[in-house]
């Protein structure tokens, strides 16, 4: 029956998902069935098994709204009632574990008053099998009610026979000759059998090819305690005729297993609106910073803050925020095959944002520091600003970014991909669970990529706060907003090295990771876009320094004279530093002669003694009396003495006072009648 069943099932496109027996003890079948959340539930075991088997589902909780059970239909009526010394449950148990429960069968008695080949009703049926049975509770008498069917059974098999005698006789054979070697005998009785069809006190007889009786099956439900015909079914015609009467513990026939609900996980529409308030603000900024720029680009103020890095900044900016929008798009604002062009216009907005937005200050902070850390021969060559340099470095940047995404939407496209959670039981007792699933761009080597762009993005934000740094106190007029430039990297760095991972983290929650990487966009940009413009916007309206021609002219002369001024101010810094260097040689050189001199008084000194004792010799240097003019004249070659007190030049002689070390002789004590020794 069961291997029947399993075909059938197959054939109708039924799924059999478990399969349990048990020999003695059910116990371990039945939580097999709860833990496969098995819910239509067919049992094929006798009246004792099923009282085993009930007592367990009753203690796994294996029945109620959720099950349905079906189950042999001639097992006694108040089956479940017995007593059994095998099972330790109660009545009680037992009538709610089986409660709802269907039965099939087939049917026994004709339902309807026909009399058949018997010349019996089914009523009279019954009253006769009543009387044989002399009062005996037909409840408790085994096959009472399969007694139509024996009974139907006996006639067919009598008409079988009386068929088969005319064929036999017209062969020569006799009912009489049959044995079970007898081959013709014996298909003759099968072709009378196969052929039956009558009457009978069980409804209409009539067998299959494969002997099988086709009858009406009943179908029964239990209902408050007791068995209600709830329809039949016709085998033969395939006609199934339902009452209409079924009752159901739930407010509808149990699911084949629990309903699993798909349900995606949208951003929340306030979240989204709020921040593309911002973002469109922003974007309004942006213009308006882009326009006060390029209106004011003749200010001269203006001019020293590089404008057009600035310009290629607010476009950037602008970039970043656009990006907002479709950062927020997902499955409940555009239809699924639309999803991958938006994960594609979000990448390349947000990468080339960044790059024209940070690049171009990067490129500022970079100049600066490259200048002013230099040393100082390298460092006059070169503070003449180049402005096609700044714009190189930052198109180089530009184009690192734009091949590195060409890349990767060549290699590895992004695609949507859908996230399952865990399955979530909605409010109330309902037999249904909530499948959360959410959309996300990605693509088959995410990580890679990201670790790619997040490890270059990152040394560039760390270089770029080094420079800021070192570059803090260095004041230039080529560039009079490095220092704003340098306040906005630091908040734009901090920003994206705490967001970045943050989202990565998050991307499983879609309102924290929005909130996170939006927020961080809208912040950097306005704090980027106040920095640098507003400064300038409060200067020029402050100070009056808007653009006019009466203006401008004015201003172009103030500027010709502060800069003749700067370059006045440099020529003499040169020419002082020049000086400190011939005024050093200069000391370094007398401090020579003096210890020269001091050498030769002590060596004269040494030989004064030893001319005494030589008889007054004539000495080998004579030494000219200080009223002899001619013994102050120098060699050849060497220059006259201008003053008996040779003194120096005026600016040698300040510079001797000033940097002459303690203790040293000033040329002025020098005596006259040893200035040939020096000559010499």
């Amino acid at each position: 029956t069961l291997d029947d069943l399993e075909t059938r099932t197959k054939e109708a496109g039924i799924e059999i998902s478990v399969r349990q027996s048990f020999l003695t003890d059910p116990a371990p079948a039945v939580k097999n069935l709860k833990r496969q959340d098995a819910r239509i539930i067919v049992g094929l075991f006798y009246e004792t098994e099923a009282r085993k088997v009930f007592c367990e589902v009753y203690k796994e909780k294996l029945y109620g709204k959720k099950y349905v059970w079906f189950l042999i239909g001639w097992y006694a009526d108040n089956w479940f009632k017995i007593k059994d010394p095998s099972i330790n449950c109660t009545v009680e148990q037992m009538t709610e574990a089986v409660e709802g429960h269907v039965t099939t069968e087939i049917v026994m008695l004709n339902p309807e008053t026909v009399r058949g080949a018997s010349n019996l009703t089914s009523q009279e049926f019954l009253n006769q099998l009543m009387s044989k049975l002399g009062g005996k509770n037909p409840e408790e008498t085994g096959g009472f009610q399969e007694a139509p069917l024996a009974y139907d059974a006996v006639w067919a098999l009598a008409l079988a026979l009386n068929k088969t005698v005319g064929p036999l006789k017209a062969k020569g054979r006799r009912l009489e000759d049959f044995n079970y070697n007898n081959r013709d005998i014996t298909a003759e009785i099968y072709r009378a059998l196969n052929t039956s069809s009558f009457e009978g006190v069980s409804g209409h007889v009539v067998f299959d090819a494969q002997g099988s009786r086709m009858a009406w099956t009943l179908i029964e439900q239990l209902q408050g305690g007791s068995y209600k015909k709830i329809g039949y079914y016709d085998s033969t015609k395939g006609n199934l005729s339902w009452y209409g009467n079924d009752k159901w513990i739930g407010p509808d026939p149990p699911a084949d297993q629990t309903v699993v609900i798909e349900e995606f996980r949208f951003l929340s529409q306030k979240l989204f609106v709020s921040v593309s308030v911002f973002a469109g603000l922003g974007i309004l900024l942006g213009i308006v910073c882009l326009t006060f720029n390029i209106y004011n680009s003749n200010v001269r103020y203006i001019q020293n803050s590089q404008p057009y890095l600035n310009n290629m900044t607010a476009v950037g900016c602008m970039m970043s925020l656009a990006a907002v929008f479709p950062l927020g798009l997902d499955g409940h604002h555009i239809h699924r095959k639309h999803f991958p062009v938006v994960c594609q216009f979000r990448l390349w907005l947000l990468g080339l944002g960044f790059s024209l937005a940070y690049g171009s200050m990067f490129t500022k902070i970079w100049w600066v520091h490259t200048v002013f850390t230099k040393k100082d021969d390298k460092k006059e060559k070169r503070k003449h600003l180049e402005p096609w340099k700044l714009y190189t470095t930052v198109g180089v940047l530009l184009v690192i970014d734009v091949m590195s995404l060409m890349i990767w939407q060549i290699v590895d496209p992004l695609h949507i991909t859908v996230e399952k959670f865990v399955r979530e039981a909605p409010k109330g007792d309902l037999d249904v669970l909530i499948q959360p699933l959410l959309e996300h761009c990605s693509s088959d080597k995410m990580n890679t990529w990201l670790g790619v762009v997040y490890g270059y993005k990152g040394l560039l934000l760390l270089l770029g706060i080094f420079l800021a740094y070192e570059t803090k106190s260095i004041s230039t007029e080529k560039i009079n907003d490095h220092r704003a430039v340098g306040m906005a990297i630091y908040n734009v760095s901090v920003l994206c090295m705490i967001t970045a991972p943050v989202t990565m983290i998050l991307s499983s929650q879609q309102d924290a990771s929005f909130a996170f990487a939006s927020l961080a966009i809208v912040f950097s940009v306005y704090i980027t876009l106040v920095v640098l413009f507003v400064p300038k916007m409060r200067r020029l309206i402050t100070r009056g320094e808007w653009q006019s021609d009466t203006q401008e002219t004015m201003k172009t002369q103030a500027s010709s004279t502060n800069n003749n001024d700067e370059e006045k101010s440099r020529q003499l810094e040169r020419e002082n530093k020049e000086l400190q260097k011939i005024i050093q040689e200069k000391e370094e050189r007398v401090s020579e002669l003096r210890n020269q001199l001091v050498e030769r008084q002590a060596l004269r000194s040494r030989r004064r003694p030893s001319t005494a004792n030589q008889n007054h010799s004539t000495p080998l240097l004579p030494v000219p009396s200080n009223n002899d003019p001619k013994s102050l004249v120098p060699p050849p070659g060497y220059p006259n003495p201008t003053s008996d007190n040779h003194s120096l030049p005026p600016s040698f002689s300040n510079s001797s006072n000033l940097y002459q070390p303690d203790g040293k002789i000033s040329r002025n004590n020098c005596h006259t009648s040893r200035i040939q020794l020096l000559y010499k």
